[in-house]
């Protein structure tokens, strides 16, 4: 478990840029902008990945912390969101989805149509 002082400042930062600054981590304004919810996500993973492998030493958690982010931040100096595919929306396939609509409802009046 990471110790409390640590969680609690945690949970005061907002931004990508509140948490990189937090660690001391030197960005690019720049990139952060275009990813700074990618960067995030990634943080969030590799703190998962870790699951309970997290150091017994108090003071070891803050540097794992600072290197997971550290690691999710250069993924993106490095590479974009795209091909990074960090969130669910970049996994599905490129090809068109085909929709099926019963003819009932494509000949229907909009007075037909119920509201939701």
């Amino acid at each position: 478990m990471i110790e409390a002082t640590l969680q609690q400042e945690l949970t005061e930062l907002e931004s990508a840029e509140d948490f990189l600054e937090y660690f001391g981590i030197a960005y690019e304004p720049r990139v952060v902008q275009v990813n700074r919810l990618h960067i995030l996500q990634r943080f969030h993973d590799y703190l998962n990945q870790l699951g309970r492998a997290m150091p017994a030493d108090v003071t070891m958690p803050r540097v794992v912390y600072r290197d997971c982010l550290q690691r999710a931040y250069q993924d993106f100096v490095t590479s974009d969101a795209q091909t990074e595919k960090v969130f669910k929306v970049f996994h599905r396939s490129a090809e068109p989805q085909t929709v099926y609509l019963p003819l009932v409802q494509a000949f229907r009046k909009i007075s037909d149509v119920t509201p939701f």
